[in-house]
């Protein structure tokens, strides 16, 4: 039999008369958890809330893989209400920090209490309120945390290939300025004719025009002519012919430049003035990947102040088809493998009012909802002809921006609850169930828009209607 004083101290039963608390006693059971035991799991069906004695436990919720300490819970404390009250599934895991003695309250008993105890109905709705807005609270925390977390893998991935490249280029051009300086000395010292001269600084100024972009060949075609060349070039005495080769290919050496070459340069000549064309070519090429990266370093960051909207005012003129594109970007590294995307963007479509940087978010809220549906998972490969479809487009004062996919769909006995705070169809682990009530609140209730959703197998719609002005802002 439980603690008749003890039950008596807590809220919940504090106004239950004598008789209805001792049979309340009756019907409670006792439970003991050792330290580090988990009691029950997120997802799993609840059949009985608890009220600790002594101890302590921990309610923890896993998100992207992570463990999130919502709550500790101490003597006299309620925990597990809510998948009783609600009829839902376990919304956390609750696990032992300490030694913990409890009582447990099936379902029917719990129902029954709430009924004959308006008192204890009130102070129930008060814990769950209480609750339910410090958990949303934080786990609203969290799902930023974990899209600052996806935002800064994309960022991290889409830096990497153009820092990558300059740093090649980099050391790379540090050696061949090395070499032409050498061959540049013995140019100096074969003592070249101003006609000579005025002949290598055309073939220089070529070298450096081809440098930007290789001449389309076929590879064949391309493989036979370094193949002719290496040869003409090895009978000439020149060092490393084959990689002279590559060079007067990219430069569209015709037999008529060779032969410009052999009647304008003596024997010893030739070796030198070859060597050094080709060194000027891999200058000028060089230097053309170290401006493509800085220009593609350049445009990440500057795509990713925009989709921040750092150091600038709350609302801002937003540009609709410039936030939907840097999103893109932050989300590429998922996009990458097998997705299509399709851009149906009005070209007349006007700016916004809008909170640019929540703005952002619902966007990379439904883009990344909509490429996890279309791999059937994060971790599985897209589906076959996996698409994802950006359509804006204007109907009077509203800007509508649609999010498309044609994943399996979403069933309809789910649909009417996809933006309800915490539900997820995500396994366990996976998603808070806020990123859509998130995404919901930012439109409705920050720009007094809209979202709509539509779902059958092989198409789903989210659409999302947004004022042109902001007005009482």
């Amino acid at each position: 039999m439980a603690n008749y004083d003890f039950l008596r101290k807590i809220p919940l039963f504090s106004s239950l008369s004598d008789e209805d608390l001792s049979s309340l006693c009756q019907i409670v059971r006792e439970f003991h958890l050792p330290a580090g035991k988990v009691l029950f799991e997120e997802g799993s069906v609840g059949e009985m809330a608890y009220i600790i004695e002594n101890g302590e436990v921990e309610i923890i919720k896993l998100s992207q893989k992570r463990e999130i300490l919502l709550a500790k819970r101490g003597p006299g404390e309620v925990f597990g209400e809510i998948a009783l009250l609600f009829d839902s599934p376990r919304t956390a895991t609750v696990r032992a920090r300490t030694d913990t003695d409890m009582i447990g309250i099936g379902r029917e008993d719990l129902r029954d209490l709430l009924q004959i105890s308006p008192s204890a109905a009130a102070s129930m709705f008060d814990i769950v309120l209480s609750r339910w807005q410090n958990t949303q609270n934080l786990l609203r925390q969290s799902e930023k945390m974990a899209q600052l977390g996806t935002f800064t893998a994309g960022i991290a991935h889409e830096l990497n290939n153009p820092a990558a490249a300059v740093q090649r280029s980099t050391a790379q051009l540090e050696t061949v300025l090395f070499d032409s300086a050498h061959t540049f000395m013995l140019l100096v010292r074969q003592g070249l004719s101003g006609e000579q001269q005025a002949t290598l600084e055309q073939f220089v100024r070529r070298a450096q025009e081809q440098a930007r972009s290789m001449p389309p060949m076929d590879p064949l075609a391309r493989s036979d002519r370094e193949a002719e060349l290496e040869e003409w070039l090895e009978d000439r005495g020149v060092q490393d012919p084959w990689d002279c080769a590559a060079t007067l290919v990219n430069l569209e050496f015709t037999d008529d430049d060779l032969k410009r070459l052999a009647s304008g340069y003596g024997q010893a000549q030739l070796p030198v003035i070859i060597n050094w064309l080709n060194n000027n070519y891999t200058i000028f090429n060089l230097l053309a990947e170290l401006q493509q990266g800085a220009q593609r370093i350049s445009a990440i960051v500057k795509a990713l102040k925009s989709y921040t909207y750092l150091d600038q005012a709350d609302i801002v003129r937003y540009n609709v088809a410039e936030g939907l594109e840097n999103t893109l970007l932050i989300l590429r590294h998922k996009l990458k493998a097998g997705i299509k995307i399709v851009r149906e963007y009005d070209p007349a479509l006007p700016q916004i009012d809008a909170h640019g940087g929540e703005l952002n978010q619902v966007w990379t809220n439904l883009i990344d909802n909509a490429v996890d549906a279309l791999r059937n998972g994060p971790d599985s490969a897209p589906q076959p002809n996996a698409t994802l479809t950006l359509r804006t487009r204007q109907e009077g004062k509203w800007v509508i921006v649609t999010v498309e996919d044609n994943g399996p769909g979403i069933p309809p006995d789910v649909l009417p609850r996809i933006f309800d705070a915490f539900y997820t169809t995500k396994p366990v682990g996976q998603g808070t169930g806020l990123g859509l009530d998130i995404s919901y609140n930012i439109v409705v209730r920050k720009h007094f828009g809209d979202i709509r959703v539509k779902s059958e197998p092989g198409q789903t719609q989210f659409e999302v209607w947004l004022p042109q002005e902001l007005e009482g802002e």
